[in-house]
């Protein structure tokens, strides 16, 4: 009678539908020595819960404070932020001077060739980019003919 009440128990076990009281009476069943021989291989299934309630922790654990590495860490993070501002100030300051000497002539006909040949390299580059959507163009008209609507 009772090996079918625990095999209807373990059947609702394993579907996940015992209640609290019900596991109890599997534990309790399962780590008594009067088991069914054909239910004694889910002993060692139940019999874990209580050897686990039984062990205890014997060594400590330390603990380590994060305060103290995050004060260390925000400290060299800060330092390096300074030393990279600094060596880019450093190796930074003679390009600036040198920048805004740039587009200054003080010869009018320096300035007009410069400029010249500044107006011919655009004219240049935008002449490419024209013959680039003059393709466009023949394949649209190509398209259109093709696939009439």
């Amino acid at each position: 009678m009772e090996f079918n009440k625990m095999e209807v128990l373990l059947e609702k076990y394993f579907e996940g539908e015992t209640s609290i009281a019900e596991e109890n009476e599997l534990k309790d069943y399962f780590s008594s020595s009067n088991v069914a021989p054909h239910l004694e291989q889910y002993q060692p299934l139940f019999g874990y819960f209580t050897e686990a309630k039984e062990q205890k922790l014997s060594s400590e654990v330390p603990l380590v404070s994060k305060k103290r590495k995050v004060a260390w860490l925000s400290i060299a993070a800060s330092i390096v932020v300074l030393m990279g501002v600094g060596i880019y100030t450093y190796f930074n300051a003679n390009t600036v001077r040198e920048n805004k000497e740039l587009g200054t002539y003080d010869n009018p006909e320096e300035a007009f060739e410069a400029t010249q040949k500044a107006l011919a390299m655009l004219s240049d580059n935008v002449n490419v980019g024209v013959e680039g959507v003059q393709y466009l163009q023949v394949y649209e008209v190509t398209k259109d003919k093709v696939f009439v609507e």
